[in-house]
Order: structure tokens, then C-alpha cells, then sequence
């Protein structure tokens, strides 16, 4: 327990300090808090927020506060788990490959279908105007957050229990699921695709020069001496390089570009296996790929802080329709969407569940995937603009704040498990 504690607090304290904080300030004194959050670093930059003229083209762009953490620097905290996902894809023993990820998948599929439907679904009721207001978040709460509702996981069930394996599977699929939607749904400005050519042509590049190439010199030499030079002399700057050009590409094509490390998380050399992301032995691996995560560990722990800082500052005057909304579509759509599709998985489709799972353990499950967070807030800042309203509402706010209170689906997921009679399995 003590190792996942320590990932939590690792990648997660310092993200509640902040959110904390930016709730306390904003409720105190919001106009300081909005004047920090959107202080200006440079009127006119190649980076940064658009301003377009007349003709719908960008004139110039301005960097702020803002835009450094949640479109720059988030950049590595996607990284991260696009490097979790890709593993659990690519590597032979991945997670998410073969029969044993069928059922967590349709249960994913579930638990995004379900909270679309219900948040949705109850903006239709409450009328034309809520939901023309709210439409664009609909993809809110379909979000998990792998850290929190892991270490609930745990709480509930144990850390030997193999819902507990699960869970996690499921999260890591709703992450990459996530990180499509984001791309697809979600564009930063005026789509260019013509601009992705840029971060394609990097990432080919960087991994043909600088990971392909060494290797198909060293054929037949024992002691690879290309690419250990290539390892010792060039470390991971050339896939920094890459992933500069790669961002800057995702930024020019509108596309959101805190994903622009994505397409160079892949050309990375990585390990022949995955021991998974909250693996003590995934420390000892000394391929680049890992290398990399773990350089990256401090940095991201000081930008998931700013990120909790910048954009929990929510006024509870601000809360309405869209909070409960999105806590209706995470505590009531995910249970039930990841219920359903895991029943259809494992029963008419004879996909079964893992040996000492319970169907009813599919509900609890769904309660604790429902711990939002950080990818709900996320995608709530990219969702709605700040100056959608609804009456006297911001929408953005008020989405906000459901993501926020998510953290009430811990409590619930330990009273369901009570209820539901779940034994604890210990490791």
C-alpha cells in the first residue's frame, strides 16, 4: 500500500494543494485570482493563445499563464500516459492485448456511452436553452483518473483482489480513449491539418535517425556500439527536439496541442515488456523510453500543482444545471454504463470475468471510475468557452466544479462495496 500511496502523493498531492488553493482564492478574492490565471507573459509570441483579424486568420498569438501550463507544459503530463497506453498496446504481455482486455474494453465502452447518455439526456429535460448551452461538454464526464480511483480501488477491494487489475485496465483505456476524443472533439482553434505533416515528418524522422538506423548498423555486433553512442552522447535530445517541432505542429493545426508529444511517445526505444504503472520493477528498467518517465516524474508533479492552481478557481456562486449535470453523467452513467456493457461482455458474449470477480463487482467498479478529476477539469477548460452562459451562469465554471466534486464517488464507491458485500483480498 505504502508504494501506492507514494505514487499518489507523488502525482497527486500537490495537484489537491493547488486545486485548494485556487478554490479558497477565487472565493475570496476572484478578480485577483482571474488576473493571475490570465497574466500575460508576452503580448506577441509564436506560442500562445490566437487573436484573428477579419479574415479569420491568425494575426498573433499571446502567451499567457494560462496557455504555458494547460497547453505547453500539460504536453508531458499526456505524455506520461500515452507512454502507459502505448505499452499496454504495442508490448507482447501488454495489458490491454488479448482475451483478458476484452471484457475491461466493452466495460470502457460502457462507462464513456453511459455518462454521454445521462448527461445528455437530462440536459434534453431541463429544456432547449440548458442544453444548447451545456451540449459541448458532453464528453466531461466519460473521464477516470487512473491515480485516484486506483488508490480507491484498493480501499475498496484490496490490493489483491482481481477487480482491482480491472479497474485498472479500464482506466487505462479510458485514458487512451480520452486522449482521442480530446483530439478529434476538442480543436484549439481553426483546423489546419496540413500542419500535422510537421509533427508526422518528426516523429518518423526522430525514430528512423536515432532509433532504427543505430540498430540496423549494429547488426551482427554484439557490443552495438551505434546505438550505445547514440544512447550515451544524445540521451533523449533528439526526441526533445522532435517533440518541440511536434507540438508546434499540433498547435498550428488547431488541433489541442497539449497531445503534441503524442505522436513521439512511440519512436521511443522501450522495453520488451510492461510491468504496469504502479510496478516497483518498472523503476529498474533502464531503456530511454522509461529513462524519460522517470525524468520527467518531478517536473510533472509541479505542473499537475499550477494545473490544480489555474483552473480549480471556481466561485461556488457558480455552481448550476451544468455541476450537476456532469456529477449526473459520472455517479449514475458510469456505474450503470460499465454494469451493462461488462454483463454483455461476460455474458451473452461469453467473454467471461477474471477468476474471484463477481458481477456485482462490475457496479462498484463503475462507482469508483467515476472519480473524474483531473481529465474532467481538463477537458472542461477546452469544452466551453468562458463567456458561455447559462442565465447568470458560467458554464465553464460550473462544469468545473462537478469535476471537482467527483471526489465524492470515493465515499460512495466504500458504501456500495459494504452493501454489495465485497471482500477484501490482500497481496
Amino acid at each position: 500500500m505504502y508504494r501506492v500511496w507514494n505514487f499518489v502523493t507523488n502525482y497527486s498531492l500537490l495537484l489537491i494543494i493547488g486545486a485548494a488553493i485556487a478554490l479558497v482564492w477565487a472565493n475570496v478574492d476572484a478578480s485577483s485570482y482571474h488576473h493571475f490565471v490570465e497574466f500575460e507573459i508576452f503580448h506577441k509570441s509564436i506560442i500562445g493563445h490566437p487573436h484573428y483579424d477579419a479574415a479569420g486568420m491568425v494575426e498573433y498569438r499571446s502567451l499567457t499563464l494560462h496557455y504555458l501550463v494547460n497547453d505547453v507544459l500539460m504536453a508531458f503530463f499526456f505524455a506520461i500516459a500515452a507512454k502507459e497506453v502505448w505499452e499496454a498496446i504495442i508490448l507482447k504481455n501488454g495489458s490491454l492485448r488479448g482475451k483478458k482486455a476484452a471484457t475491461p474494453l466493452f466495460a470502457t465502452l460502457g462507462g464513456m456511452l453511459g455518462p454521454i447518455t445521462v448527461y445528455l439526456g437530462l440536459a434534453l429535460v431541463l429544456g432547449s436553452d440548458t442544453f444548447d448551452a451545456v451540449a459541448n461538454g458532453w464528453a466531461i464526464p466519460t473521464a477516470t483518473d487512473i491515480a485516484f480511483s486506483y488508490l480507491v480501488g484498493r480501499m475498496v477491494f484490496g490490493a489483491g483482489h482481481p477487480a482491482v487489475r480491472f479497474l485498472l485496465l479500464l482506466a487505462i483505456a479510458d485514458d487512451a480513449a480520452g486522449l482521442i476524443i480530446l483530439a478529434i472533439f476538442y480543436p484549439s482553434g481553426v483546423l489546419q491539418p496540413q500542419w500535422l505533416l510537421l509533427s508526422l515528418g518528426a516523429a518518423v524522422g526522430v525514430f528512423y535517425l536515432f532509433n532504427r538506423l543505430p540498430r540496423v548498423l549494429d547488426r551482427g555486433k554484439q557490443d552495438r556500439p551505434t546505438s550505445t553512442w547514440v544512447r550515451n552522447k544524445l540521451s533523449f535530445w533528439p526526441y526533445l527536439i522532435a517533440g518541440c517541432l511536434s507540438w508546434y505542429g499540433f498547435q498550428e493545426a488547431g488541433i489541442h496541442p497539449a497531445l503534441g508529444l503524442l505522436p513521439i511517445v512511440p519512436t521511443l526505444p522501450h522495453a520488451d515488456r510492461a510491468f504496469g504503472i504502479f510496478s516497483e520493477a518498472e523503476q529498474y528498467l533502464t531503456d530511454l523510453l522509461n529513462h524519460a518517465e522517470h525524468l520527467l516524474k518531478h517536473p510533472v508533479e509541479i505542473v499537475l500543482f499550477f494545473f490544480g492552481l489555474l483552473n480549480a478557481g471556481v466561485e461556488f456562486s457558480s455552481m448550476g444545471s451544468p455541476t450537476w449535470l456532469v456529477l449526473a453523467g459520472l455517479l449514475i452513467g458510469k456505474p450503470a454504463g460499465i454494469l451493462l456493457f461488462g454483463w454483455i461482455a461476460a455474458r451473452p458474449l461469453g467473454l467471461g470475468l477474471p477468476q474471484g470477480m463477481r458481477m456485482i463487482d462490475l457496479l462498484v467498479i463503475g462507482c469508483v471510475a467515476a472519480i473524474g478529476f483531473t481529465v474532467s477539469l481538463f477537458i472542461a477548460a477546452v469544452a466551453f468557452d468562458g463567456s458561455v452562459m447559462l442565465g447568470d451562469i458560467p458554464v465553464q465554471d460550473a462544469a468545473k466544479m462537478g469535476a471537482l466534486f467527483s471526489f465524492v464517488a470515493a465515499i460512495i464507491s466504500l458504501v456500495v462495496g459494504k452493501l454489495t458485500g465485497v471482500v477484501k483480498q490482500h497481496s
